[in-house]
């Protein structure tokens, strides 16, 4: 068996009030429901949210609902068509965060891909490949979550260009180049996020 547990993120996302309401406080506990009337959507959280009608409390958590029309896009409807169900939603400063499994990595990739043209920039922030036989080696998840922005953008682009690639067809100078910073900036970014990545993988060995 093959497949992928993976979590993706996007920022600033237009018209989800379930992003809007975790501008102070995260989100949790995101649920959603076709009727009659359109989806009705629900979630949880400490603060007071600008939409949503509050129905239900406990602790220092109250659960908000709203009614979105069929007609208007939804980012976590739009996974769902293509990948199938979402285990998790959850959202924080303004950020939305989705979970999935996926039999199919190309198909993740390209949907990745569609979404951002669609929706804006979407990030893979946490992949696990699930093993495929008796003999592979156990799962070790990456959380890219742990790399600031630009370290994020600083491993992608070198990605990208093959500096990682063997032999390499690019260099650290036409990396930073490419970055628009110098190449001892390069490398400091390079570094750091490299060693968090590292010790995410030896902690979860």
């Amino acid at each position: 068996m093959t497949g992928v547990r993976a979590e993706l993120a996007v920022d600033d996302l237009a018209g989800c009030p379930v992003a809007s309401a975790s501008a102070d406080e995260p989100v949790r506990d995101v649920t959603w429901a076709e009727t009659a009337n359109g989806t009705v959507e629900q979630f949880a959280t400490t603060g007071e949210p600008g939409d949503g009608d509050p129905v239900f409390a406990y602790d220092d958590l109250t659960v908000f609902e709203f009614t979105r029309e069929d007609a208007e896009p939804c980012f976590c409807e739009a996974v769902e068509r293509h990948l199938g169900p979402l285990t998790d939603v959850h959202a924080e400063d303004g950020t939305l965060h989705v979970t999935v499994h996926a039999t199919d990595v190309a198909k993740l990739r390209s949907l990745v891909g569609r979404l951002s043209e669609e929706y804006g920039p979407v990030r893979l922030e946490y992949l696990v490949r699930t093993r495929s036989g008796e003999g592979d080696e156990p799962v070790v998840p990456v959380d890219l979550g742990r790399l600031t922005d630009r370290q994020r953008e600083v491993v992608a682009t070198a990605y990208e260009m093959g500096y990682f690639e063997y032999p390499r067809t690019s260099n650290g100078t036409e990396v930073s180049a490419a970055l628009d910073i110098e190449p001892s900036t390069f490398s400091e970014h390079l570094a750091a996020a490299q060693s968090k990545l590292l010790a995410d993988l030896l902690e979860r060995q």
